[in-house]
């Protein structure tokens, strides 16, 4: 009898045996069930890591995974921590995640699930970060420079309506693809200082001033993108949620041909 690895009844039995053995690799990864069908490029796997309470990123984030599974090739897992706390229940789905999509707030993260998210940041895969992610963690608040390149330095005071607009000579970068310009009602971070190295996306003016609110950073030779939008309105606005799920599938580098749907813009 020949070995039944052998796949002696052809490419039927290979096909078979390939999609079984991805679809248990798959199941047995904690937080991923999804499995694509045929002919689809794989998943994309994003684990979402919340924990900003102030700007409601539970439910932000949440309502954003229905948007992203309903409209994208991807497989998204929640990691969701409380604000000021110190651990994030779900973390360990970085494990085996594609791309870190970060949205806590001064968290004083447990020592092993802090280096958890330093060695995703240094592995070259994509990370993407919403508002407060400049300062996640509280024992690590070096990571606005270290990792996106920021410089953050409080907010205004007061809420108000800002008009965000693309910055002209990066127009056509993929991140932008299918977003127009719109407004924020929440308050600009300040970030007079970006690093050189910086790629910058989208700018906002309010009364008096104008800050840098998107911007991307190669690093490690990984791809990441911040964004210091990230109110609960913002998340209500298709421009913005386009240009977040573009990050997502670039820090992912999914803007290949294979994966134009991926990037195509939609509407909800």
């Amino acid at each position: 009898m020949k070995p039944f690895n052998r796949c002696s009844s052809g490419k039927r039995i290979c096909s078979v045996l390939i999609v079984a053995t991805f679809a248990l690799t798959l199941l047995n990864a904690p937080g991923w069930a999804q499995i694509t069908k045929k002919g689809d490029p794989p998943p994309l796997k994003i684990c979402l890591v919340s924990g900003s309470a102030e700007y409601m990123s539970h439910e932000s984030l949440g309502e954003f995974q229905k948007f992203l599974e309903s409209h994208y090739n991807v497989v998204c897992s929640r990691a969701f921590g409380d604000d000021k706390g110190s651990e994030i229940p779900g973390l360990e789905a970085l494990n085996h995640a594609d791309v870190m999509v970060l949205f806590t707030r001064r968290i004083t993260l447990a020592p092993q699930q802090l280096e958890s998210v330093k060695r995703f940041c240094d592995s070259g895969k994509g990370v993407v970060g919403i508002r407060t992610a400049s300062h996640a963690f509280q024992n690590w608040l070096e990571i606005d420079k270290e990792l996106w390149g920021g410089s953050y330095q409080g907010h205004y005071n007061a809420d108000e309506v800002a008009t965000v607009s693309i910055v002209a000579k990066n127009q056509a970068h993929p991140v932008l693809t299918g977003v127009k310009p719109f407004t924020t009602p929440g308050k600009l971070y300040k970030n007079p200082n970006l690093a050189a190295d910086v790629n910058l996306l989208l700018e906002a003016k309010n009364k008096t001033n104008t800050e840098p609110v998107a911007w991307t950073r190669a690093r490690k030779g990984g791809r990441t993108v911040y964004t210091s939008l990230g109110v609960p309105d913002d998340f209500k606005d298709k421009n913005f949620r386009q240009m977040l799920a573009n990050a997502i599938f670039w820090t992912g580098h999914r803007e290949a041909a294979q994966n134009i749907k991926a990037l195509k813009p939609v509407t909800p």
